[in-house]
């Protein structure tokens, strides 16, 4: 047997066949796996939710799909160029015949990539300004209000709380989150915008200074504190915020856009609020010494105060130059008096000589000219105004009744133009009315027509009979009709009774029901066989 003749007698697949029969080999063949290789062609979740990239190494490369909801619950995203494990189950897809790996769930691989995850992701936000020093906020001296962001159940809050008793205690308000695991970060990041979400007046009081704090821990446990969305909340944050995160050899995104990084949260608790003690004791050691001073200043002025004292001069020597101008002021004063009503009468004797009694009737006669004149013009304008007033009356009435009378007219032409489409709108209905009782007079005629034409009482016409039983039940079959039985036999112009015959053949089916009519048992009759007689 040749290879040729072999291979007829192999039986024969379609695509679909062949394409599940390769599926199902694949997926009982390896099932869920875990796959390390470098993402490529990721560009985001497509427009239905779904991620489709692939995983790739050295000299290979194989398909990979993130469904939505699996996308939606990773902790850890995929990105460009990083080095991943996959873990998920490896699959077929018939429209294209290949095969791929549905992932469930993602990982970096190993702490070289989550270095190199946290430097790209370090270069892309200092590039935006995240980081700049000049969006530094200073720390506030003494603050009212402490809060903190933390979990409630670690021992970071109690450090936190111990040394502040210690130092000098504050109110505290704690936002407790989750500081690893699934969801950390967006509590951390909702922690921080809920704190600054608060109005400075209302009845939870707005905090005056804000950690972030969290134990020690690995890089993946501290990860957290690396996603964007946390680090824009600090950044954003309008309170100055300390960040306490891990142990001092620790470095996480969010120490960068702090205000403030502390190596540890005792360290914070100590950055927030100053020494109680050290305080009171500062603040004796200046009052103290603002007492001395104010004790030897009052002194340098005292002695100052003594040494002008000596310097100044007797009183009798202070006053005995004004005094002596007092003097010679007084000497003079008579004769300058005199002198001053002398030149005072001088000027008011040229001004009587001025006022005459033709000077004066000169000024009311001028005075009586500009009078007149001005009543005259007065009068002039008066009139005048009154002309352009009586003009501008008369224009308007010209105007008015112009208006009117347009008014009118186009009042009637309105009526006119609505009586014509009365009129119209009235032939119109006629007609329609006209029309719609020929239509309806004629599904009338056709209906009666149909009905005439149906009716059996045509074909009783065309020499028909309809026969019925004493029950006046249609009879379609002899077989039906009993021996001697009643019958009513109906013509087109009337009824006639009539009785069956006894000698006639005997029935051999029972007769069908009439359409329309109730089914009823017919009794069974034993008639003789017998030739068919006439019903006349």
């Amino acid at each position: 047997m040749t290879v040729a003749e072999a291979l007829i007698n192999a039986p024969e697949f379609t695509v679909s066949e062949l394409s599940s029969a390769l599926k199902r080999t694949v997926e009982d063949a390896y099932g869920h796996v875990r796959v390390r290789g470098e993402i490529s062609g990721f560009r985001g979740p497509h427009s239905s939710g779904h991620c489709y990239f692939a995983l790739k190494d050295e000299s290979a490369k194989i398909e990979a799909v993130i469904w939505k909801g699996v996308y939606g619950r990773m902790r850890f995203k995929p990105q460009e160029g990083l080095e991943v494990i996959a873990t998920g189950k490896l699959t077929t897809y018939p429209g294209s015949s290949k095969y791929q790996i549905v992932i469930e769930a993602l990982e970096p691989a190993g702490i070289g990539a989550l270095m190199a995850l946290m430097e790209e992701r370090k270069r892309k936000l200092g590039a935006e300004g995240l980081f700049d020093e000049a969006r530094k906020q200073l720390l506030p001296w003494l603050p009212e209000v402490i809060g903190v962001v933390t979990s409630p159940t670690g021992a970071v809050i109690r450090d936190i709380l111990h040394r502040l008793q210690d130092r000098f205690p504050r109110r505290v308000l704690v936002w407790p989150v989750k500081v690893q695991g699934e969801g950390s970060a967006e509590q951390i990041a909702a922690a921080i915008r809920g704190f600054n979400a608060l109005p400075e007046q209302g009845k939870v009081p707005r905090p005056d200074v804000l950690i972030v704090a969290r134990g020690g821990g690995s890089l993946e446990d501290l990860w957290s504190f690396n996603e964007e969305i946390v680090v824009r909340a600090a950044a954003e944050s309008m309170i100055p915020l300390i960040s306490a995160v891990g142990h001092e050899t620790d470095i996480t995104l969010i120490d960068f856009a702090a205000d403030k990084r502390a190596p540890t949260p005792t360290a914070a608790a100590e950055m927030a609020v100053p020494v109680r003690s050290e305080l009171m004791v500062e603040v004796a050691t200046l009052a103290r010494r603002a007492m001395l001073c104010w004790q030897r200043s009052q002194e340098s002025r005292r002695n100052e105060l003594r040494g002008a004292a000596r310097a100044l001069p007797a009183a009798s020597e202070l006053l005995a130059i004004p005094r002596q101008r007092l003097d010679s002021a007084a000497s003079t004063l008579p004769r300058a008096l005199r002198a001053n009503t002398h030149a005072h009468f001088r000027r008011y004797a040229a001004g009587s000589a001025r006022l005459t009694v033709r000077v004066l009737r000169g000024q009311l006669e001028h005075a009586r000219q500009r009078l007149s004149v001005s009543g005259e013009r007065m009068v002039h304008c008066t009139k005048s105004l009154l002309r352009h007033r009586r003009d501008r009356y008369a224009g308007l009435e010209i105007r008015l009744k112009a208006s009117k009378l347009a008014n009118a007219q186009a009042q009637r032409q309105a009526v006119a133009r609505q009586h014509e489409r009365t009129l119209r709108l009235a032939e119109r209905a006629r007609r329609a009315l006209e029309t719609a009782m020929q239509r309806h007079q004629a599904r009338v005629a056709h209906s009666g027509q149909l009905l005439a034409a149906l009716s059996y009482r045509g074909v009783l016409a065309r020499g028909f009979a309809l026969v019925r039983d004493e029950h006046g039940r249609a009879l379609r079959a002899a077989a039906s009709i009993g021996p001697g039985e009643n019958l009513s036999i109906e013509f087109a112009d009337g009824r006639v009774a009539a009785t069956a015959d006894a000698s006639r053949p005997a029935a051999t089916s029972p007769a069908k029901p009439v359409a329309g009519e109730p089914k009823t048992a017919a009794p069974k009759r034993v008639v003789k066989p017998v030739g068919q007689g006439s019903l006349f």
